[in-house]
């Protein structure tokens, strides 16, 4: 196999995943938060930050940052702006250049 060919499979590895997560958040977003109303403590909300998160570190990455999220939006917190952290960069420990 070619190089091109491993880095089309890990994007389609990384991208599909990402689009069906986004695509039900889009759906709670229009079907289910209509009806509860604007409760997020947070900016951005917690379903726009999971979104934000999925596109910007990928499915695995992005899940668990907005899981954190939801966990951290509760009664006792104070809410605030809570910006999405920078991806990280590519570059692995030990990891050979070509």
């Amino acid at each position: 196999m070619s190089t091109s060919v491993l880095e089309r499979g890990r994007e389609l590895a990384r991208t599909v995943p990402t689009a069906v997560l986004v695509g039900a958040i889009r759906i709670y977003q229009a079907v289910v938060s209509p009806w509860t109303g604007p409760t997020c403590k947070y900016y951005p909300s917690c379903s726009q930050y999971a979104v934000i998160a999925l596109r910007r570190h990928g499915p695995l990455r992005g899940t668990g940052l907005a899981l954190w999220r939801i966990l951290r939006c509760n009664p006792w917190s104070l809410g605030g702006v809570d910006d999405v952290p920078p991806a990280r960069g590519h570059e692995h420990r030990g990891a050979r250049t070509h």
